[in-house]
């Protein structure tokens, strides 16, 4: 197995300069032969003695490992190779998913599992090489199963018998029913990850599972969170990471009202000075002005009009309940305050908050002070709307990786 090192663009060294990532805030980027790095340049330009002696130790590391027998190597690419397809019930609809591991063999050196969904571009390659980045850097790639689902929609083609999800209204972000097979939803799929890592018979010595989704894949995450079926029946803890979402499931039909960090003329200075890298909480909370946007408070933006779809026979009070109770973590980056990388400016979203960051932190006041919720919260330092800059930080790997 080859092995590069590699730093990302926008934040490390290039030729000619001596620009570094601040010491102890992100690391080099170390990737597996195979692993996508769009966006990255090779540290050796820069640094051509101290790269030779790391590729040296990596790879007498990893003779070492691969020589052990102990257990097979993590499947690493995004290729045929890593693919794992799942059956609902007797099949024959499916889905795919990247995974490090086999998810129905015995694996006893596995300790936990990160499932990590992908955002809007419903790009599972992409986030599989994020994540199994993030495990290579973090040094827990060889005791995690990573698990990447992919849950296309229209216009992607699907493989023979492959489940589609919707792609508007109540879509995959938030429990949609497919139209290939009106009966499953896109959390099905998500529970049935979780009992097949959760299944002592494959998995013997595994205790932690981490759900985490970046953007679209983090209103996956938020709205999962509060509604799955699963969460504490499965014999083992889960916790929920929820990276830049454009929008929540608000529990109340409040929303943060434009003033303080909420003001959306200076929402985006929140970033720079003493509170850059600070969970800000500026904002209060009152009525919303239905006639700017009618659908508000309508699920997936609120809690109304949950019809159909996963959640359509849960209770609100059920599902507040578990959106207070069960352990989330919030990542925000520092410098996602720009409408960029497929932001929703729509009337039913801004009135969520001016930016991401704003909507995080207003959402996150609010769960906590309001409703008495014990969730954590984290501005990941100089990050934008960028899944490998936030999986790859350090600050963030005792929360994807825990003990």
């Amino acid at each position: 197995m080859k092995v590069l090192l590699w730093e990302p663009l926008g934040g490390g060294a290039r030729p000619g300069t001596s620009a570094h990532w601040p010491t102890g805030r992100r690391s080099g980027m170390l990737s597996a032969d195979g692993l996508s790095q769009k966006q990255l340049f090779p540290i050796q330009a820069v640094f051509p003695m101290r790269t030779s002696i790391l590729f040296a130790t990596v790879a007498v590391m990893t003779a070492i490992s691969l020589s052990s027998g102990a257990a097979a190597a993590p499947c690493t690419t995004p290729t045929a190779a890593c693919e794992r397809w799942i059956t609902f019930g007797g099949g024959p609809a499916r889905s795919m998913a990247y995974s490090t591991h086999a998810l129905d063999a015995p694996n006893p050196t596995v300790t936990r599992a990160l499932i990590m969904v992908h955002g809007a571009g419903r790009n599972a390659d992409h986030y599989f090489a994020t994540a199994t980045a993030a495990a290579f850097l973090a040094g827990a790639l060889d005791n995690t199963v990573i698990i990447s689902p992919r849950l296309i929609a229209s216009p992607d083609k699907p493989e023979a018998n492959e489940v589609v999800w919707p792609g508007g209204g109540d879509s995959w972000r938030s429990g949609g029913m497919s139209p290939s097979n009106p009966t499953i939803s896109s959390f099905d799929f998500i529970d049935e990850i979780l009992r097949k890592v959760a299944n002592k018979k494959n998995f013997p010595n595994l205790t932690k599972i981490v759900v985490a989704g970046h953007s679209a894949g983090g209103q996956l995450v938020t709205r999962y969170e509060m509604t799955n079926k699963v969460h504490g029946t499965l014999g083992v803890p889960i916790t929920y990471v929820v990276a830049n979402p454009s929008s929540y499931a608000w529990p109340a039909a409040v929303r943060p009202l434009p003033t303080g960090n909420a003001d959306p003329a200076t929402a985006d200075k929140e970033a720079v000075g003493d509170g850059g890298e600070k969970v800000n909480s500026q904002f209060t909370y009152g009525p919303f002005d239905a006639a700017k946007a009618p659908n508000f408070n309508r699920w997936p933006a609120g809690l109304e009009n949950r019809t159909a779809g996963y959640t359509a026979k849960m209770t609100d009070d059920q599902l507040k309940k578990q959106l207070i109770e069960r352990p989330t973590t919030y990542l925000l980056g520092q410098v996602d305050v720009l409408p960029l990388g497929g932001f929703d400016s729509s009337p039913t979203a801004m009135a969520q908050g001016p930016t991401r960051r704003a909507r995080g932190e207003a959402f996150f006041k609010y769960l906590s002070e309001t409703l008495g919720a014990k969730h954590n919260a984290i501005i990941v330092p100089e990050c934008g709307h960028n899944d490998r800059c936030i999986f790859t930080t350090d600050v963030v790997f005792p929360v994807i990786f825990p003990k």
